[in-house]
């Protein structure tokens, strides 16, 4: 398989980070790990071909600083981690109460990341309707920055009342970015005025030995292209997630080779 960091992509490519939800699966390591890797080396492995990893274990549970920096530490650079927030922040019937989860998580160490800290995804359930006062109240306790490191805020909106005309503005006004994603069950919302595209891409076939077909693997990548072409702030995330997971490496993969 071709390694990521031995590429040459054009100068627009490089504002474009590609890869897959977290790094320990065990049917990737019959298809994407070579054999008899061991498991503490399977992160230093994939970030080497792969430019960004969503990590979905902060979602569930909360890691020590140490964590961080050990993660920092095995990565090459350049390479990004994404986080989802931890899911007490989220899930719960009144965004506004918050603030504490919130902050737990911020505080829990995430900074020590540095540069290789990417955007933070707040993931909400598929049951959470869009009621603006208590979202916009959500919005207010999100902090700009954490130990002297910015943070990015993506919001994964899943229910179809957030496609009202009201919520895109209201993201932007707090600086927030919103998860596009490819899937059947959510809704996929496009923000044409965000200078951050983040694309959870959720089809991946089993039948399909890159998960996604090679002419829309290329819609993909041309679609991403021609986002970063609009400014050079711009940037796109793009994590081939869920669906058919065993195929997301090769998925990750083969729109890497595409950008390149």
């Amino acid at each position: 398989m071709s390694d990521a960091a031995s590429l040459a992509p054009a100068a627009g490519a490089r504002r474009i980070r590609v890869g897959v939800g977290g790094w320990t699966y065990e049917p990737w390591r019959d298809n994407f790990f070579p054999k008899g890797l061991p498991h503490n080396q399977e992160l230093a492995y994939a970030s080497r071909r792969l430019t960004a990893i969503e990590v979905n274990g902060t979602y569930y549970s909360t890691f020590k600083p140490a964590t961080f920096a050990k993660w920092r530490d095995e990565t090459p650079d350049g390479f990004v981690f994404s986080l989802k927030a931890n899911r007490f922040a989220t899930n719960r019937k009144l965004l506004a109460t918050a603030g504490e989860s919130i902050q737990r998580f911020v505080g829990s160490g995430i900074a020590e990341l540095g540069d290789k800290l990417g955007p933070i995804v707040w993931q909400f359930m598929p049951t959470k309707p869009f009621e603006p006062e208590d979202f916009e109240a959500f919005l207010a306790l999100l902090p700009p920055s954490v130990d002297g490191c910015a943070l990015r805020h993506v919001l994964d909106v899943r229910h179809d009342s957030f496609n009202s005309p009201d919520y895109l503005p209201l993201a932007r006004r707090y600086g927030c970015a919103t998860v596009h994603t490819d899937s059947e069950k959510f809704p996929a919302i496009a923000d044409a005025q965000s200078e951050l595209a983040y694309l959870r891409l959720m089809r991946s076939a089993a039948d399909c030995a890159t998960g996604y077909p090679p002419d829309v693997l290329g819609q993909w990548a041309q679609g991403a292209g021609a986002w970063v072409a609009r400014g050079a702030a711009r940037e796109v995330f793009v994590y081939f997630i869920n669906g058919a997971k065993e195929r997301a490496p090769a998925a990750a993969l083969a729109l890497i080779e595409r950008l390149a």
